[in-house]
């Protein structure tokens, strides 16, 4: 996930943009500001020693400092809530426990995305579904729509009473326990709790991130003077292992490294999750949910037709999202859904959307860069891996 965002693009100017609470500071540091899906945001931070490829060399070897207060948080309270987060998600929230959280998604009668989330078990009868941001209207009219009127369940857009930070990286710990007495070292991956940070009280304290490396989310109340001070205790405390505020560029190349989907890329209302290659969050044998029907039928017709895969570039050349793929004969076959080059492995790698035939013979392909027809190999998901310790 989501963690899970959106793509960087351009939407209607007719509305003004949202702004998070740290949007002065942002534009106090002179970030790269742009509209992604309706939120002004950074991209990227100033050179000199800024700039996206030190953003994401800092997150993968010291600690990146996200600002991902766009995000939606929507809670389910009441006897009914479990029974209506199964109703609308593929994995099994009944096997949650108190303070644990896991990757799930919304999905369309037909298998495909409304949208991929975290959900975390706050206690019992009460859970909170995180959302992507460009999404969170639409989500949140959509479950409104699907179990709105299931008995005994409160369902509410909290995304207003919260500002989210991601800190992530190997020293995003060090960092983060300078500023609080929880035991961070305790929580485990996909597991949170409550403490306070910074003198901040009242703060969710989860083991979860978007980039591929070991990190936290934190979750503070919705105060502009209380966001600010954490936003620069945590800059502070990381200062010596070499911490840097990090864009929605660097978000986006370290999770696609790390072979993390993108709503609207890899995983969409067209590109089911047999496709998108996230069956091992599906639980086809909980109880009825939206999309089983269709996902067991696509199992029993041989699987899905299309895959998602890796490619690195083996020739000069970037695969940019939307480039064909060809087939070695020059036949278009696909597509890609994200490219970009990876800082940190320093090569140039894609995901893209070809049949299941091409993803299972692991064949090389050609991808046409700008007319050009440049040679792509097969490569395993994920392109990077964190080394356990």
């Amino acid at each position: 996930m989501s963690n899970t965002g959106t793509s960087i693009s351009e939407t209607p100017a007719a509305a003004p943009l949202k702004k998070t609470l740290l949007n002065a500071t942002h534009r106090a540091t002179k970030a790269k500001m742009v509209d992604f899906g309706g939120w002004d945001m950074p991209v990227e931070y100033p050179c000199p020693g800024g700039g996206l490829i030190a953003e994401h060399l800092a997150a993968r070897t010291a600690a990146g400092l996200f600002d991902v207060s766009h995000m939606g948080e929507i809670q389910f309270r009441g006897p009914g809530s479990l029974a209506a987060v199964q109703h609308i998600t593929m994995n099994d929230a009944a096997k949650l426990k108190d303070g644990q959280a896991h990757y799930s998604a919304l999905l369309t009668p037909q298998g495909t995305f409304v949208d991929d989330i975290l959900v975390h078990r706050l206690g019992e009868n009460d859970y909170m579904l995180v959302v992507n941001a460009g999404t969170k209207d639409k989500d949140f009219a959509w479950i409104r729509q699907q179990v709105g009127r299931f008995p005994s369940i409160h369902i509410s857009d909290y995304s207003s009473y919260y500002s989210q930070l991601a800190l992530q990286g190997p020293y995003a710990l060090k960092t983060l326990q300078k500023l609080t007495k929880v035991d961070l070292a305790a929580i485990k991956n996909y597991w949170f709790t409550w403490g306070t940070v910074a003198g901040v009280p009242n703060v969710m304290i989860a083991r979860t991130g978007y980039s591929g490396e070991d990190g936290f989310e934190v979750y503070i109340p919705a105060d502009e003077g209380i966001t600010v001070k954490t936003w620069e205790a945590l800059l502070e405390a990381g200062a010596e292992f070499g911490i840097r505020p990090c864009g929605l560029g660097a978000r986006n190349t370290l999770r696609l490294e790390a072979g993390m989907s993108l709503y609207g890329h890899e995983i969409s209302e067209e590109i089911n999750v047999l496709e998108a290659g996230l069956d091992r969050w599906l639980k086809l044998d909980k109880s009825e949910f939206i999309g089983r029907d269709a996902l067991l039928a696509a199992q029993a017709a041989g699987g899905p037709k299309r895959k998602i895969v890796g490619l690195e570039m083996v020739e000069r050349g970037i695969g940019r999202d939307g480039y064909s793929v060809l087939s070695l004969t020059g036949e278009a076959i696909g597509n890609i859904t994200s490219g970009s080059p990876a800082p940190f492995l320093k090569t140039n790698i894609a995901m893209a959307l070809v049949p299941a035939s091409v993803a299972a013979s692991g064949e090389d392909v050609l991808v046409d860069v700008r007319g050009n027809r440049v040679r792509a190999k097969q490569v395993p998901l994920p392109f990077y891996k964190r080394a356990k310790k």
